[in-house]
């Protein structure tokens, strides 16, 4: 029968399915396979094998399925048949039998998975996954394990984290390439491959046969269904198409991946077998459809801009025989030929001008090692054909998943990483012409980042596969799209290009996926050594480096402001950062030791040829040009990284691999323009630039960008500086900070660059910057954890910082692999070493506070660190916020109590190689420049500030300490002045310097100076530093008489000896002078006149030093040498490391040093402090100078006074916040009523916070208190078991709400209504549990009219306010808290209380009629309700309020939808809700010492009247009037019970008797009278104890009852018989005996609770408990009513109540345990995983955040939760962000978390991963909101959810 049936299937050309039924076929299905397999086992399997073949060419053809799926009528015309997709299920179908061989496919399935040696997880997971990464056990940083792997492996104190996967991702559970094997989890630990038995081979052998066919009929499918899309539409939606129709066939070669080991290897077979792929695709066959997809092939091949290697095309079709042969022959060989061509596709993707592009392309094929890498591709296997595929249809999540589920077969990972690298090219074409390209871009680094991780694999394909060529070739490709013009220096001229960063490429970082490729092979030694080694490929580097520099160029806008400010900056820093830093830090890991040197010498060589060519190419001279700036000079930061590493780790001679003096020169030009700008972008001369620029700033010294921008800057300026003239060096800083104008003697200057307002803050910017210059020692002799130490002092002294934000703050190594990982060893070593760790503390209504870490108290003392804190700081107020803590520190210490400088602290000592950086403190400028400014100082000239002089001294002090040691010859230097060839100075030494008088200097002066006016002595005069314009004197005026030497000028000396350095490097001598750029400062014409003036001066830098020591003290001759008194001072100092205080002490210190380090010093200063000092003669101000002084002190005198103000206002606004917030003092509980002993005062006054007035509340003008209405469902929560409710966390544990307050009182109410008259059922019991009305006040109160006219204000306000005015929300205009309504007071009088307040002696009987009477009066109310005055009017709009404030269902209880009944039910119901909600509050009791006091005040009182006034108007028929039933016998019952089909009545003992109470007090008239009030509740007790005593009898058993029937009877005739409650008890058995009570239920009864005995004690105890609640009500009324006191604490009152208060539901220690369950739990609506999942903590319902499958009525499901669970108020736990989220009505706000780390941080979102652990006060915090509904006040980030949560 098989081999018939066999033969019909094969042989007969009818279909098969045509014939049979299906049942039929699917037998015959698996016959066939049964048949073939066997046929295809004996030895001779040709004829099987062929006729195999035969079925498989008809089952699995291409030629039909897709064509029918895409368009039905074709399909039906080729004779297709069936639905589309019918054919491809067929196809699978006879997969599956076929791979079977007749069984049954999932027991094949299972029995190929027996020989799986499952060594490795590689469990594939696609973007949103979580996943885990342990750094302690990886080797990769890339290393990742899916949950399951994690938690059964042992990471207990590793440094793990939680993560959410961005791109995918794989498991490397088992992998030991990736990390250790101690971290693999138990089921990949065994190394199981030994005792697996080997696979027979016939298991196996027909998948080998049909395989192949099968993924060549995908490949068929994939070429069939692309169509290379037009030229402007996107054909996303075709290839999307195509993939839905192939969905099921790639899920089943995912099937396959997943049946283990022994099938991935024959899938592997089928997958680089060559020779099988070559028989099938070659289109060479007779089949006409083979040839016609094969066309198809070669045409997607040409139009991706790829040349099959010939173009043969043609040839190719019609000579078969030749083809073949010619295919395999030519590999790569036939391209090389193709060298430096670019095929016409490329040129066409050029935009910009012709001419340029041409630059580019010659510029590129001089170096493009190989086009055949950007342009050939030659597929020889179904897996190359499969990727190529894979790429073009822009990486199917599909695909790609498949493709990654093979890898840990280890054939196919080599084979597949040689095809994606073979492929590297088109895929970066791919991915620039893609829309989505950031999607594509998650999914190539999926895959690139399991193949690229591995060093062995990368190493393999870097030999093999010219691994870096490719990468390095096709990221220069990439950039070369987007290259313009560089416009710095010279435009017009510049010959060099850069990326544009307004492209696409870098906007949405597109080429972030082959950067993250190459940094990632970049981390394996063995391939970065290639790359170091590889003289070609680093020349391509710093080629496609030079792309970057200079890139972003800012022109400084002079005139207009800018109109449209890029935020192209963005996208210009992170290219640097990404595509040159990161490889740069890739580099510097491998050369750390000695042997590495070559590398470091190479990368310098190409860097400074780099360089070379970038200057000659910006054709750069020896002046920037001006207002222009770059912050992007990667080339500058290669260099200096590598010669740093050189010199820290290689022991490279420093010297060796420095440039020419000229260079030098060079290097420094653009490195010290970025630091001159930084100055002028903080001086604000750049705001015509808009906000981007101090972006750019800001970015530059930013924590993740510093180390690879400022500080190599600083770090090539040092290294220029040690290496070059230092008068040059200094000459230059100050003319980049365009201050040399400023430094001169005289009092007045002009300054030709500058304005007058920016000068100070340059002075200060370049002293600044030289302080930070000679201080940092950050690649001058640190080590690392010196490093580490000084970066986390400086960001702990600007703010106490969380330990994740100083993770983040202190700049890491960017390059994972480099050692210093965040939260590593050293880090946290460091960390407790400098910081004590600050717990987080909990105010409730405070803000929530993190665990702070904050400065030990001995780092303020001897490490804190000024100029690192200003190398650091982004934002300049963080500077003045350290000097502030540490001013507070030493005041708090005792250490020093006026305002201090910053500190002086020595440095660590400087590395040889850089011994020359202190030259610059020993040369003649700089010694000039602090001398003039320190006489500046002295005589007050303006723009000079503190800073400034902090600063020089600063200067002063760091040259005395790094002074060169010998000082011998300076006596005999004293007599010989013919070796002063320069009147400033006689040397360069600093401590020689100090000490020279200086005489006369002559200046330029504006002629209007007041100098001018002197005669110049006849004595020889030194000259001024001149400025600019000295410069541009004519030569005969520079040689004056050689008495005066010549006119010294820093511009003058600096180009001089440029031109002396350039003119000794050039061959030629005669080289021409270069140009002077300096005419572009200022136009010839604009300087004013200058005249020269001479200036008698007779200062040396110590007697200035001395004079100003006077000065800071303010008294003459404060200073005394301390060495006169104490010799041994000289001889053994202790001056310490560091030192506090202030400029007198500064300048104390440096005299003591400067005399300590020469004797003729001292010498001096004794002389100096000898003769006494005349006073500083006041000097001259002019009429101009005065006015800009007297400005000065009165915006001085305004500031104090603004400071006073505030804090006197601050003073004010605290005490008002302690009255206003004092809760416990007993008269603030009803701040209203103004109660005072004098009988005078009629009236209570109330004081409108809006117009101040204060008066009575009045008919005509009422004042209401300022109240919040809200809907609560707290009440409902109220359990009655102890045990707390748990959050689940397992499908076990589920909450029920039966045992809620709420549901008891909804099952008693609808039992009622089951049996008794529905009106007065309602009368019977209170509403409110859930959804009740609860108020409360503020306690500040406000004319109504003046409310409204305030709530219109509100409306016209443009402004956007966290509430909605239309919904009547508002904030309380005095104290802001948030309320929505007006509650009216009632006019009333403190007299008229305090008389009705007065005991009356009338019997109980006379007042029992006298409430009966006053309640039947209508209208017995002061206010007639007929006279409609405003108050009426405003309580009847405040009871729509508070009905409003609620949802209907919460209302309408009654059968008859409507009836008044409702509202009565309702009205007296909102009494209840807030007497009961004011008793939780106080912690369930009345004694005070509950949780916490009633919080706020209450408004009770008023809420009263309102209530009484509503509820008189249905005035209660006195035949129902309950209080008729309980005061006197009514014989005529039965009359009304004649009725037989009404329902009864509910009988009084069922009546709640609180609910009694309420009804009976608010139908009094109002204000009640205190012997009223009694009276009732005297009345309704006598009810509560008759029903406490039925109630006890009906638990009792029958026995016990007839017992206590006869004891209560023996006991009637003693003496206090009325009162024993075993009497009355008694009585009551015996009169319910009558009826029917006890028979009905006593059987049940008896059953359950027969076995306790009631002893009298308990039965005591049972009656007290049951009339507890009542009574506690009742108190809280006569207090709130009456004003009295709350009874005292005795026992009574204290027992705990059958209710425990409300809680929110317990969570776990670890949100671990949370998290695992719920982020994978199903939506129960739409049964997927949703997004956000969020679940609610009031009563644990799992919901949807934002999902759009759970909306009704366009509610989401958070919103429509919060109204059913909580009337409005949701409490939820958002699963992913580990976040609460409160929901009050149309508002919500984030909460913040419940959940913190080990460091006491919140981890919103999950970002850190890190495990996270209850805190516990946090939680207490939120439930406290939660009962006392203060969320709306607490919580101030409010914002209006749109139902869309």
């Amino acid at each position: 029968m098989a081999a018939a049936a066999a033969a019909a299937a094969v042989g007969g050309p009818q279909p098969p399915q045509a014939e049979m039924t299906a049942p039929g076929l699917a037998l015959d299905k698996a016959a066939t396979a049964a048949h073939l397999k066997a046929a295809l086992s004996r030895p001779d399997n040709r004829a099987g094998a062929e006729e195999l073949q035969a079925l498989l060419e008809r089952v699995l053809s291409a030629e039909r399925p897709l064509a029918a799926a895409a368009d039905g009528e074709e399909a039906a015309a080729a004779g297709g048949g069936g639905g589309p997709g019918a054919a491809e299920e067929e196809a699978l179908e006879w997969c599956k039998c076929l791979l079977a061989g007749g069984g049954g496919y999932d027991e094949f399935c299972a029995a190929v998975r027996a020989y799986d040696p499952a060594a490795l997880c590689g469990l594939v997971w696609t973007a949103n996954f979580v996943a885990y990464r342990c750094r302690t056990c990886g080797i990769s940083p890339c290393m990742s394990l899916c949950a399951e792997c994690f938690h059964q492996g042992d990471h207990t104190g590793h440094d793990f984290n939680m993560f959410r996967s961005q791109a995918g991702g794989a498991c490397d559970c088992g992998d030991s390439n990736v990390m250790r094997e101690s971290g693999f989890c138990k089921r990949h630990q065994i190394k199981s491959s030994s005792n697996i038995p080997c696979v027979p081979k016939d298991l196996l052998m027909m998948s080998e046969f049909v395989l192949p066919r099968f993924i060549f009929c995908l490949i068929q499918y994939l070429r069939e269904g692309y169509n290379e899309p037009a030229a402007d539409v996107p054909s996303e939606k075709d290839l999307n198409k195509v993939l839905q129709l192939l969905e099921p066939q790639i899920s089943f070669l995912e099937d396959l991946t997943k049946m283990g080991g022994a099938m991935r290897s024959v899938l592997t077979q089928v997958l680089t077998n060559q020779q099988s792929y070559k028989d099938l695709t070659s289109g060479l066959g007779e089949n006409a459809y083979a040839r016609k997809s094969h066309e198809k092939y070669l045409i997607a091949l040409k139009s991706s801009g790829l040349t099959y290697p010939e173009d043969k095309l043609v040839y190719g079709i019609q000579e078969p025989s030749a083809g073949t042969s010619t295919l395999a022959v030519q590999g790569f060989a036939g391209a090389t030929g193709t060298l430096g061509q670019l095929d016409s596709s490329d040129e066409e993707d050029q935009d910009g001008s012709q001419g340029l592009g041409k630059r580019k392309r010659v510029k590129l094929s001089s170096n493009t090692k190989d086009q055949s890498i950007m342009d050939v591709l030659k597929h020889k296997s179904f897996l190359e054909e499969l990727l190529f595929w894979t790429i073009k249809y822009e990486f199917p999540q599909k695909m790609v998943t498949f493709l990654l589920n093979m890898l840990p077969d280890q054939e196919y990972k080599v084979a597949f990483t040689k095809t994606f690298v073979q492929h590297y090219a088109f895929i970066m074409k791919t991915l620039k012409k893609s829309h989505e390209s950031d999607t594509m871009s998650n999914r190539i680094v999926h895959i690139s980042v399991q193949l690229f991780s591995n060093e062995e694999l990368a190493r393999q394909v870097t030999e093999e596969c010219q691994l870096l060529d490719i990468m390095v070739t096709v990221l220069l490709y990439m950039m070369e799209s987007c290259l313009i013009k560089s416009e710095l220096q010279d435009e017009e001229n510049s010959l060099h290009v850069v990326v544009n960063c307004g492209e696409a490429l870098l906007k949405n970082n597109t080429y972030w996926p082959l950067v993250s490729d190459f940094i990632n092979i970049l981390s394996h030694q063995s391939v970065a050594k290639r790359f170091l080694e590889d003289h070609g490929l680093l020349v391509t580097w710093m080629n496609f480096v030079s792309f970057f520099q200079g890139m972003n160029l800012n022109k400084r806008e002079l005139n207009e402001h800018v109109e449209f400010e890029s935020q192209t900056y963005y996208a210009a820093f992170a290219a640097e950062l990404e595509a040159c830093a990161q490889p740069m830090w890739g580099l510097l890991s491998h050369c750390k030791v000695r042997e590495t040197q070559e590398y470091t010498r190479n990368v310098v060589r190409y860097c400074l040829e780099a360089l070379q060519d970038w200057f000659d190419a910006i054709n750069f001279v020896d002046e920037p040009a001006p207002n222009q700036v770059t912050f992007h000079l990667p080339l500058h930061r290669y260099y200096a990284m590598f010669l740093s590493k050189a010199v820290k780790c290689q022991e490279l001679d420093l010297d060796s691999v420095l440039p020419d003096q000229e260079m030098l020169m060079k290097l420094m030009i653009h490195p010290l323009q970025i630091q001159a700008s930084l100055a002028e972008i903080h001086s604000n001369m750049w705001v015509r630039n808009g906000l981007q620029i101090k972006g750019q700033a800001m970015t530059y010294v930013q924590s993740h960008f510093c180390n690879s921008m400022i500080d190599p800057d600083i770090y090539l300026l040092q290294v220029c500086a040690s290496r070059l003239d230092p008068d040059y060096f200094i000459s230059s800083v100050f003319e980049r900070f365009k201050v040399v104008d400023l430094l001169t003697m005289a009092s007045q200057h002009q300054n030709t660059v500058l304005d007058a307002e920016h000068e100070r803050s340059m002075l200060e910017g370049a002293l600044t910057f030289l302080v930070i210059l000679l201080s940092l020692r950050l690649h001058l002799g640190m080590s690392d954890d010196e490093i580490l130490r000084a970066e986390m002092v400086a960001q702990l002294c600007m703010n106490d910082r969380t330990h994740s934000s100083l993770l983040d703050l202190i700049p890491e190594n960017p390059n994972p692999k480099s050692g210093i990982i965040p939260g590593s060893y050293s880090f946290e070593s460091v960390l407790s070493a400098v910081a004590d760790f600050k717990a987080p503390v909990f105010e409730p209504g405070g803000s929530m506070q993190q665990g702070m870490y904050t400065p030990k108290a001995e780092v303020w003392d001897h490490e804190f660190d000024p100029v690192m804190v200003i190398l650091r700081t982004v934002y300049r107020r963080d500077v003045q916020s350290a000097m502030d803590r540490y001013t507070a520190f030493l005041k708090q210490s005792g250490k020093f109590p006026g305002n201090p400088w910053p500190p002086y602290k020595k440095r660590t000592p400087l590395h040889p190689s850089y011994k020359g950086l202190m030259r610059l403190l020993h040369c003649k400028t700089l010694h000039i420049v602090l001398f003039t400014l320190l006489y500046k100082i002295l005589m007050d000239h303006q723009n000079l500030s503190e800073h400034v002089l902090c600063m020089v001294l600063y200067l002063i002090e760091l040259g005395l300490e790094n002074s060169a040691e010998e000082e011998s010859d300076e006596e005999a230097s004293v007599g010989g002045p013919e070796r002063c060839h320069d009147s400033w100075f006689p040397g360069s030494n600093l401590v020689s310097n100090m000490r020279h008088f200086i005489n006369y200097v002559r200046v330029r002066v504006p002629e209007t100076a007041p100098e001018v006016k002197r005669d110049s002595p006849a004595s020889t005069s030194s000259d001024s530093l001149g400025s600019l314009q000295s410069s541009r004197r004519p030569k005969v005026l520079q040689r004056e008489n050689s008495g005066t030497a010549q006119v010294f000028s820093l511009v003058a000396e600096r180009r001089k000896k440029f031109q002396e350095i350039i003119n000794r490097n050039s061959n030629e001598a005669n080289q021409v002078v270069r140009p002077k750029t300096s005419n572009k400062w200022s136009a010839p014409g604009s300087a004013p006149q200058l005249t020269t003036a001479i200036l008698e001066i007779k200062e040396s830098i110590l007697s200035l030093l001395i004079k100003l020591h006077h000065k800071l003290s303010g008294k003459q001759n404060s200073y005394y040498p301390p060495w006169l008194d104490d010799i041994e001072i000289l001889v053994q100092p202790d001056i310490p490391k560091y030192s506090h205080g202030d400029g007198i002490t500064a300048v104390e210190r440096i005299l003591l040093k400067a005399a300590l380090q020469s004797r003729m010093n001292k010498r001096i200063i004794e002389e100096i402090c000898r003769k006494v000092t005349p006073p500083v003669p006041p000097k001259k101000i002019t009429a101009a100078e005065k006015k800009t002084l007297d400005k000065e002190e009165r915006r001085q005198k305004a500031r104090e006074r603004q400071q006073k103000l505030l804090a006197e206002f601050a003073s004010r606004q605290k005490s008002f916040m302690e009255t206003a917030m004092d809760v416990d003092s007993p008269e603030s509980d009803i701040p209203m009523e103004i109660t005072t002993a004098e009988p005078q005062v009629s009236e209570a006054v109330y004081d409108c916070v809006i117009c101040g007035q204060s008066g009575p509340s009045s008919e005509d003008r009422p004042t209401g208190l300022v109240v919040l209405l809200q809907a609560s469902s707290v009440l409902g929560q109220c359990r009655d078991n102890i045990e707390p409710k748990k959050l689940p966390i397992t499908e076990e544990e589920q909450i029920y709400p039966w045992d809620t307050c709420a549901a008891v009182h909804d099952v008693r109410l609808s039992l009622l209504q089951r049996y008794f008259k529905d009106s007065s059922c309602l009368l019977a019991v209170s509403i409110g549990w859930e959804g009740g009305v609860y108020v409360q006040t503020c306690g500040h109160t406000l004319h109504i009219d003046c409310h409204k006219s305030y709530m219109e204000s509100l409306r016209n306000d443009q402004v956007l306010q966290g509430f909605s005015v239309d919904k009547g929300e508002f904030t309380c205009p005095l104290c802001r808290q948030f309320a929505n309504s007006v509650l009216p007071c009632y006019p009333g009088s403190n007299v008229e209380n305090n008389l009705w307040q007065r005991p009356s002696n009338k019997s109980i009987q006379d007042l029992i009629k006298e409430v009966e009477e006053l309640q039947g009066r209508p209208g017995a109310f002061p206010v007639s309700i007929s006279s409609e005055t405003n108050l009426s009017k405003e309580m009847e709009s405040v009871m729509k309020d508070i009905k409003n404030t609620t949802q209907k269902k919460y209302r309408d209880y009654s059968k008859t939808p409507g009836s008044p009944d409702n509202d009565f039910l309702f009205m007296y119901s909102v009494a209840r809700t807030n007497l009961e909600l004011e008793l939780i509050h106080r912690g369930g009791n009345l004694c005070s010492g509950g949780a916490s006091t009633a919080g706020k005040r209450s408004c009770l009182n008023q809420l009263f009247h309102v209530l009484a006034l509503h509820m008189r108007l249905y005035s209660i028929d006195s035949e129902y009037n309950p209080w008729r039933k309980l005061t006197q016998l009514l014989e005529q019952m039965n009359s009304q019970l004649g009725n037989e089909e009404q329902q009864p009545e509910v009988p009084i003992l069922y009546h709640d008797v609180t609910s009694l109470l309420l009804i009976q007090i608010l139908m009094m008239p109002q204000p009640l009278r205190k012997d009223h009030f009694t009276c009732i509740v005297k009345v309704l007790f006598t009810l509560l104890y008759t029903q406490g005593l039925v109630a006890l009898s009906v638990k009792c058993s029958e026995e016990d009852r007839s017992a206590w029937k006869h004891t209560g009877a023996l006991k009637k005739n003693t003496c206090d018989a009325e009162k024993s409650y075993e009497v009355l008890l008694s009585f009551v058995i015996r009169e319910l005996s009558k009826g029917k009570l006890y028979h009905e239920e006593g059987t049940q009864e008896c059953a359950t609770i027969s076995p306790i005995a009631w002893s009298p004690e308990s039965m005591e105890k049972y009656l007290q408990d049951f009339c507890l609640p009542f009574l506690r009500i009742t108190s809280l009324l006569q207090h709130h009513l009456f004003g009295e006191d709350l009874p005292s604490c005795q026992a009574l009152l204290i027992q705990e109540s059958r209710w425990k208060l409300p809680h929110l539901l317990q969570l776990p220690e670890n949100y671990n345990t949370i998290f695992q369950y719920y982020h994978r739990k199903t939506c129960s609506v739409c049964t997927k995983v949703p997004k956000d999942p969020a679940v609610c903590l009031v009563c644990g319902t799992f919901v949807c955040l934002k999902g759009l499958c759970c909306k009704q009525q366009s509610y989401c499901e958070c919103v429509l939760h919060s109204q059913n669970c909580g009337a409005g108020t949701g409490i939820f736990l958002l699963i992913n962000a580990s976040v609460i989220i409160i929901i009050r009505g149309h508002r919500f706000c984030l909460w913040g978390s419940v959940y913190l780390d080990a460091h006491g941080e919140e981890d919103r979102d999950l970002r850190r991963g890190k495990p996270l652990y209850i805190c516990k006060e946090r939680y207490k915090v939120l439930e406290q909101q939660w009962i006392s509904h203060t969320f709306d006040h607490i919580n101030k980030r409010w914002g209006p959810h749109y139902n869309g949560l």
